[in-house]
C-alpha cells in the first residue's frame, strides 16, 4: 500500500542500462512487524523499459518469490503521447500488490517480458462519472464503495420538474458484501433501489450538507466554511488494482479568504481506506495558510435507524473515527487520518466530527478517509474498525522502501 503518495526510496542497485536483459528485480522492505495485508507496489516505467528495454505492458508478468504470477497495472498518464520507440513514454507506474505476513518484512519480485499476452485480470478497483444520475462521480474495490456530487444536482429544479437539488461537497458511502464491482449495477437498478440490502449491500449512509465521510471544509476558529458541488472530473487510472482520479471544486468564501480545491482521491484494492490529496489555492484574501477542516457527519444513519454512535480519536496518530450502530442496516465504521505536522487536533461544529490540518496555498495536504461495514463480514465490531485504522495509520508513517535491480 504506497499510502498518500508517500516518497518511495528507490535504489537502483547497479545502472540499469539500455542494454540490460533478463529481468527487473524488485526487492520491497519495511520497518513494521504488523501485517500488511494488499501492499500496494509502485515502480515507475520509466524504470521497467530501462531494465527491460521495449517491453510492452500486456506483455510482461509480474512474480513473487514462489513464481506465482501476480495481477497488475500499468497507468497511462499521456494517453495521446506517440511512442515510436516502444519506450513506453507515455506510461506513469506499474502497480501490483502484495500481502505481507506479521513478521515478514522484505520480500522479492520479479518483472520479465513473456512471448504471450498476459491475462486480463479482474477488476477490484473502478471510478466513473454518472451523467445519467446528475452528475454523480463514483467509485469503489472489492470492499467498499463511494460517490459524491456533481453540478447538475446541485442546479436549480425548473418548476414542476420534480428534480432533486442538494448542494453539498460530502462524501457519500456505499456498502458492499460482494467482492465483484457494484456500482454499474446499482446505477442501473434506478434511483433510490440500492437504498435496500437485496444481498450486494446497500446506500444506508446520510450525507446532505454535512461533509459525510471526510469531506473538507476551511474552518476560521469557530465556524467550518464549504464548497459547492465538484466543478469538473479526470479519471487518472482506472483499475484493475488502482482507481484514482481528481475533483475540482470552484472558489468559495471562507471567512474573507476566497479558495479553490483540487481533491485526488485514490483507492486501491483490498482497502476500506482511501489515500487523498487536496490540494487548496488562496485567491485572496489576508493569508496564504489556512486550517482545513476533515468531517465525518454526526448524523450519518438512515432516517428511523436510531442510532447509536460511538465516537473516537488518537492524536498520536491523528485518528477520528465513528462506530455507528443502526436498527436493521447493520454497523458502519467510518474515519478521517491525518498523518504527521500537518494534523492540528479536533474540533466539531453543529453538523461534523472534525480532524484539523494546516494546509499551504498550492501544496497537497494528504489524508484518508474510509469506512467499513459489519455485514460485509471483514470488519465486524468497534474494536475491529479501531485496530483496523490504527495499523493503517501506521503503514502511513512506516510506507515501504523499493530497490530496483537486473539479473540476466
Amino acid at each position: 500500500m504506497p499510502v498518500l503518495r508517500p516518497v518511495l526510496a528507490f535504489l537502483l542497485a547497479g545502472v540499469l542500462t539500455a542494454s540490460a536483459a533478463g529481468r527487473l528485480v524488485v526487492t520491497v522492505t519495511h520497518d513494521l512487524t504488523i501485517a500488511r495485508p494488499a501492499e500496494t507496489i509502485t515502480v515507475p516505467w520509466s524504470e521497467v523499459n530501462r531494465a527491460l528495454p521495449g517491453a510492452l505492458l500486456q506483455r510482461i508478468a509480474v512474480k513473487d518469490a514462489k513464481g506465482n504470477v501476480l495481477p497488475y497495472q500499468v497507468t497511462n498518464i499521456a494517453p495521446q503521447a506517440k511512442d515510436p520507440k516502444r519506450e513506453g513514454v507515455a506510461y506513469g507506474e506499474l502497480i501490483f500488490q502484495y500481502d505481507f505476513a506479521a513478521g515478514e518484512i522484505s520480500a522479492r519480485f520479479t518483472v520479465e517480458t513473456t512471448d504471450t499476452v498476459a491475462p486480463v485480470f479482474p477488476a477490484k478497483a473502478f471510478a466513473r462519472h454518472v451523467p445519467e444520475r446528475l452528475d454523480d462521480f463514483a467509485w469503489e474495490n472489492d470492499r467498499i464503495a463511494h460517490r459524491t456530487y456533481g453540478p447538475a444536482l446541485a442546479a436549480a429544479a425548473a418548476p414542476g420538474s420534480g428534480k432533486e437539488v442538494l448542494v453539498t461537497s460530502g462524501l457519500d458511502v456505499w456498502c458492499k458484501r460482494v467482492r465483484y464491482p457494484i456500482v454499474d449495477r446499482w446505477y442501473n437498478k434506478g434511483h433510490n433501489h440500492y437504498h435496500q440490502d437485496e444481498g450486494e449491500g446497500m446506500d444506508l449512509y446520510q450525507v446532505g450538507p454535512s461533509r459525510g465521510c471526510g469531506g473538507t471544509g476551511v474552518w476560521d476558529g469557530t465556524r467550518l466554511h464549504v464548497g459547492r458541488n465538484f466543478a469538473s472530473w479526470r479519471i487518472l487510472a482506472n483499475g484493475p488494482v488502482r482507481a484514482q482520479f481528481e475533483l475540482t471544486y470552484d472558489t468559495w468564501m471562507a471567512n474573507g479568504t476566497i479558495v479553490s480545491e483540487v481533491k485526488r482521491i485514490t483507492l486501491d484494492a483490498g482497502h476500506q481506506l482511501n489515500q487523498v490529496e487536496s490540494t487548496f489555492t488562496v485567491h485572496a484574501g489576508p493569508v496564504k495558510e489556512i486550517t482545513v477542516g476533515l468531517g465525518l457527519n454526526k448524523n450519518p444513519a438512515d432516517k428511523g435507524q436510531e442510532p447509536v454512535v460511538a465516537a473516537d480519536t488518537d492524536s498520536a496518530l491523528g485518528i477520528r473515527t465513528q462506530w455507528i450502530a443502526q436498527k436493521t442496516n447493520g454497523e458502519l465504521g467510518t474515519a478521517v487520518i491525518v498523518a504527521g505536522p500537518a494534523f492540528q487536533g479536533f474540533t466539531e461544529d453543529d453538523r461534523n466530527l472534525l480532524v484539523l490540518a494546516r494546509a499551504a496555498s498550492g501544496q497537497p495536504l494528504r489524508y484518508a478517509v474510509g469506512a467499513a461495514w459489519s455485514r460485509a463480514g471483514d470488519i465486524t465490531s468497534s474494536k475491529d474498525w479501531t485496530a483496523y485504522v490504527t495499523a493503517w495509520a501506521q503503514r502511513l508513517r512506516a510506507p515501504v522502501k523499493v530497490t530496483l535491480s537486473t539479473t540476466p
